[in-house]
């Protein structure tokens, strides 16, 4: 009776912040409301009216649910626990409110109390049940059954590597570094699939046995060359002699922390990023320095265009911390996406001065100057990248063809081609540069045999991108190929709808075989698909419009450009 009175006096502390508004003046209506703010994963709304909605009808168990995921995915386990209570108090079955419960027992350690809990009817799911439980065992000072526990999970399909990443990672906390060691190198059938965390946690291990240079090696055989500044202090430590401590786990709190996290890692590969957020806020809940989590929630926000909400997580990385530039850089990708390419570019400048020996940072800068159509600068930015960069590696060709753009885009096309041809040296048969080269070759009216060749082999490696397929459509009108060309282009309007140019080039080509009036149907579809903003676009819609008042003919004339050949003229 106490407990319940609680509750309801921590419910009715939650429901007083509901605003009184007068947008929706009943239950269905705020309800209403809610759900289409949920739909939209803007949470912020979706609590505000799902406890203006309680309020009016405090017992609604499905109001509760609801707003129990809504503050969950805000990170405000504190708001969703008294009505999680309220949920579990009237008998009701909610994953939600479960999840809150349990987060704020392992929250407080209460062990104990987790291990009587009845998971069978209060639980989250068998696997993350059956996880936690033996974390709960680590922190009950049970160890024997806690390792037990880890091997029980293990027997279920399809999660042994999961469960045996974990039981490595509870001993390697509890100072078994040897038999975590052992673990990680072979779980009875060969090695631990491993994530960077695990990776990381090898190494860390591996040092605290003295195993340094077994280290290094690890770490190089998980990431090749691929490095970052958190890579780096790990690697010049091992190599300096150091013992690395094990940071990765410090507590059983830790480790349950570690289960939602690497279970919010799996989900997203299936799961919506709304509910793989969940276990990702619960994972930081339970250990407020991971920054790991952190850096999820952040990239989950995104993936659902909460961008403010990103941003805001991406800015509580601390500046002094190895991932603080992993976090610079979503939150320029978040500020980006937003609207706010000025504010994005300040980002990756600052970031550049600060870490200007990475290329991923220039490349970044160079990519966002690109696309705001600041070309000049977008080179200088590549050409910094391509300094770091090893001139043979194969994921070069991508910063080739990114300073191609801008170099054609600037009309530097000497320099352009030896980018573009650059990338094809290293991506040999790369789709979009065999595309992008292709179709310059066609516009500037050289190489037409060669541009040809180029993008059939590009349209045979991606047959279902329009751009790709109007470019093929595009180089046989150019070669006066015009029957040929139609099939090509109407396959691309087929692939590409709304898109204005490939409709404007479909009514040339309708133009071309004589088919007037559905060519001008084409270029007015196309005028209509112009965006007013896009002012360096390729889309022309004043000549589009003049196609429209005299034909293709007299405008080709108009231009001095070279008319329209006759039909079967070779």
């Amino acid at each position: 009776m106490i407990r319940t009175l609680l509750s309801s006096v921590a419910l009715a502390a939650v429901l007083a912040t509901a605003p009184h508004t007068t947008s929706a003046q009943s239950v269905a209506g705020s309800y209403l409301a809610g759900r289409q703010a949920a739909i939209l994963s803007d949470f912020e709304a979706a609590a505000r009216y799902y406890t203006e909605a309680l309020a009016r009808d405090p017992g609604n168990v499905e109001l509760m649910e609801d707003s129990i995921v809504a503050q969950l995915a805000l990170g405000r386990v504190d708001r969703a626990l008294p009505i999680a209570r309220l949920v579990e108090e009237r008998g009701a079955r909610s994953q939600a409110a479960h999840m809150v419960i349990i987060a704020e027992m392992l929250k407080q350690e209460d062990y104990a109390a987790y291990l009587a809990r009845d998971t069978e009817t209060q639980g989250i799911g068998p696997l993350v049940d059956g996880l936690l439980n033996a974390w709960a065992l680590v922190g009950d000072d049970q160890t024997e059954a806690a390792m037990a526990a880890f091997d029980d999970v293990s027997e279920q399909r399809g999660v042994r590597g999961f469960a045996l990443y974990h039981k490595a990672m509870a001993l390697a906390g509890l100072g078994q570094f040897a038999a975590a060691a052992d673990l990680f190198e072979n779980d009875g059938s060969g090695p631990l699939q491993q994530t960077r965390r695990g990776a990381m946690a090898r190494a860390e291990v591996l040092s605290q046995l003295g195993r340094n240079a077994d280290a290094i090696a690890s770490l190089e055989a998980a990431f090749g060359s691929v490095t970052d500044p958190e890579l780096d202090a790990m690697t010049l430590a091992l190599e300096a002699g150091e013992t690395l401590a094990f940071t990765h786990i410090t507590s059983a709190r830790d480790g349950m922390a570690e289960v939602f996290y690497s279970l919010a890692g799996a989900l997203r590969q299936d799961a919506g990023a709304d509910y793989t957020l969940l276990y990702g806020r619960v994972a930081r809940y339970l250990r407020p320095d991971h920054v790991d989590a952190l850096l999820l929630n952040a990239d989950l926000l995104e993936t659902l265009q909460q961008y403010e909400l990103a941003n805001a997580a991406y800015k509580q990385v601390p500046a002094d911390h190895p991932a603080f530039h992993a976090a610079e850089l979503g939150r320029a990708a978040a500020l980006r996406e937003s609207g706010k390419p000025d504010a994005a570019i300040e980002v990756l400048e600052q970031l550049a001065k600060r870490f200007g020996d990475l290329a991923l940072v220039h490349s970044t800068l160079g990519d966002v100057l690109r696309q705001q159509n600041r070309f000049e600068d977008a080179v200088a930015a590549y050409d910094r990248a391509l300094d770091l960069t090893d001139p043979n590696a194969r994921g070069a060709w991508f910063l080739h063809y990114a300073r191609a753009i801008s170099h054609e885009r600037l009309k530097e096309w000497p320099k352009a081609e030896a980018d573009f041809r650059r990338a094809l040296e290293l991506n040999p048969g790369q789709p979009q540069v065999l595309n992008y080269l292709g179709y310059s070759l066609v516009e500037k009216q050289i190489k037409l045999d060669e541009a040809l060749e180029m993008i059939e082999q590009a349209v045979a490696a991606s047959p279902d991108s329009g751009y790709i397929v109007d470019s093929l459509g595009w180089v046989l009108y150019r070669l006066g190929r015009y029957e040929e060309a139609v099939d090509h282009m109407e396959r691309a309007v087929e692939l590409m709808p709304i898109d204005p140019v490939v409709n404007d080039h479909l009514g040339d080509v309708y133009w071309a075989v004589g088919r007037e009036r559905e060519a001008q149907f084409q270029w007015m579809r196309a005028l209509s698909f112009v965006d007013p903003d896009e002012v360096d676009g390729e889309a022309d819609p004043d000549r589009m419009r003049r196609k429209l008042e005299v034909g293709l003919d007299k405008v080709l004339e108009e231009e001095g450009a070279e008319p329209l050949k006759v039909a079967n003229d070779d």
